[in-house]
């Protein structure tokens, strides 16, 4: 089954947001005739089922998950935690390092390279033990990756510490970025001197710079200036642009709704959305979603229902529930007068929203997001404007890089606390959908061909992909020449 192809174990980090873009290129490396591992633990097992169901000889290694004090029996993905859940994820996932490496001395064609999440920098030290190639594969921006590899490169202080507005300028990136403290990566601004665990996350992102190539979803046109500093900092050209990585279905057609459950169920049939915007003219419905992750306060709750009701716009509203790490009471609640009074006018979805549905249809005007990198592409691939409010992570940067640099978004609003005026958010959303932003949408339209031509055959994301299969060949067949060598040098010595 495997010995005469390349075989790469792909390790996810178990969050949406990661799982998905790291499963899709899963699929494309497997379609290119490279061999494939899967590993994840038991719960999230049924993730893999749209993959598995359409390659049946893709294998899996289910691995038993590691308990942690912080992580609550049977809990075994991020999207059940609250947002500070990624450290103690991280932390527990390395745990994994011994059962791995069991798995591949006792397997009679292991594989001859990891492709895992930059979450798991720990499978680097993995690789360098089995003489094999490491590649992060990162479900971030380069412009985002670009700020972590400094930050945790260069370590900079705080002057004043009771100041959360302190400046922190990176001159080394294109365009200096700079932010305020409290905008640095939270798993960045936790890290304490000395505490393992920040002492195993801070080796984690070390180990990602040091791994041999590096894999992002992105595309050149995105992120040429970023692409090219990363090369330059690593010291090596081994970073491809594969991006934006789509589904299955979607990947000869960018008219193609796209699989509506994917990342879980959804309180509205994907039908009964579909046939509501069908009602809707032309890029007038503003879609409102923070993500997989984000559970907003009652008060920013209330706050963007009042802004919703005042701006009369036509709306589709993804509110993620609280999760089990949050007070209930306090999180995820929508106002108990809201939907009767906005009724006919919008809909309210719990869980999870075939949000790539609701992009590219025609009706969608303008995406309120969080500015995750997975909904950054996918409005970009829609060509939908971005109305910003970033609350954490890399966020921040990539609310720069949409608003600032590429000019397809405007700001709303920034922080996971913040509460937002209801009456400038609802004249932000009215504005967004009455044609005050043809500029904008001008220049989403010229992003979203871009990021489809590049994924066509002979573009820069398809040209990108090709070369990081060919050189997988190459490197498995370096190594089981080596591997060929070292056996006869053994059999002479003996």
């Amino acid at each position: 089954m495997f010995e005469n192809r390349p075989h790469a174990l792909i390790f996810p980090y178990p969050a949406q947001g990661h799982m998905l873009p790291l499963l899709d290129f899963t699929h494309q490396l497997f379609i290119r005739d490279i061999a494939i591992t899967i590993l994840v633990t038991p719960k999230n097992l049924p993730i893999l089922n749209p993959l598995l169901s359409q390659h049946p000889s893709i294998n899996t290694l289910i691995l038993p998950f590691p308990s942690h004090p912080s992580i609550p029996d049977g809990v075994e993905n991020v999207k059940d935690l609250p947002a500070d859940g990624f450290r103690s994820m991280m932390y527990t996932l390395g745990k994994l390092q011994d059962p791995i490496l069991d798995w591949f001395n006792n397997h009679p064609s292991p594989p001859s390279a990891i492709i895992s999440d930059m979450f798991l920098g720990f499978t680097h030290e993995i690789a360098t033990q089995l003489g094999i190639r490491r590649y992060v594969f990162s479900t971030s921006g380069a412009l985002a990756l670009s700020v972590v590899y400094s930050l945790w490169s260069e370590m900079p202080q705080r002057k004043n510490t009771n100041d959360e507005n302190e400046i922190f300028e990176l001159p080394n990136i294109p365009n200096c970025p700079k932010f305020p403290w409290w905008q640095l990566s939270p798993i960045f601004r936790s890290y304490v001197k000395g505490d393992p665990n920040s002492e195993f996350i801070r080796k984690s992102y070390l180990a990602d710079i040091a791994s041999h190539g590096l894999v992002v979803n992105t595309f050149t046109e995105l992120e040429s200036v970023y692409l090219d500093h990363l090369m330059k900092d690593l010291g090596h050209d081994r970073v491809w642009a594969v991006g934006p990585v789509l589904p299955p279905h979607e990947e000869n057609d960018t008219n193609n709704f796209g699989s509506s459950n994917r990342g879980g169920s959804s309180s509205i049939l994907a039908s009964e959305i579909l046939a509501w915007l069908d009602t809707c003219e032309d890029n007038s419905v503003v879609y409102v979603c923070f993500g997989s992750q984000a559970v907003l306060t009652n008060k920013q709750m209330e706050e963007l229902a009042i802004a919703l009701e005042k701006s009369g716009v036509k709306f589709i509203w993804s509110a993620k529930r609280a999760t089990k790490g949050h007070v209930s009471n306090d999180y995820g609640v929508i106002p108990s007068w809201f939907e009767e009074k906005v009724a006919g006018r919008g809909l309210v979805i719990r869980d999870w929203a075939p949000q790539v549905l609701i992009l590219k249809h025609r009706a969608a005007g303008a995406f309120l997001t969080h500015c995750g990198w997975n909904s950054t592409l996918e409005g970009l691939v829609a060509g939908v404007p971005m109305l910003t409010w970033p609350m954490g992570a890399d966020q921040f940067a990539n609310a720069n890089l949409l608003v600032d640099e590429h000019k397809v978004a405007t700001r709303a609003s920034e922080g996971a606390k913040t509460i937002s005026n209801s009456d400038e958010l609802a004249k932000l959303l009215a504005e967004a959908v009455e044609g005050k932003g043809v500029e904008r949408r001008e220049r989403a339209s010229e992003l979203r061909k871009a990021a489809s031509n590049g994924i066509k055959e002979g573009g820069n994301s398809f040209k990108d992909l090709e070369m990081f299969v060919k050189h997988l060949s190459e490197e498995a067949t370096k190594i089981k020449r080596l591997n060929k060598l070292f056996g006869l040098v053994m059999s002479i010595g003996k």
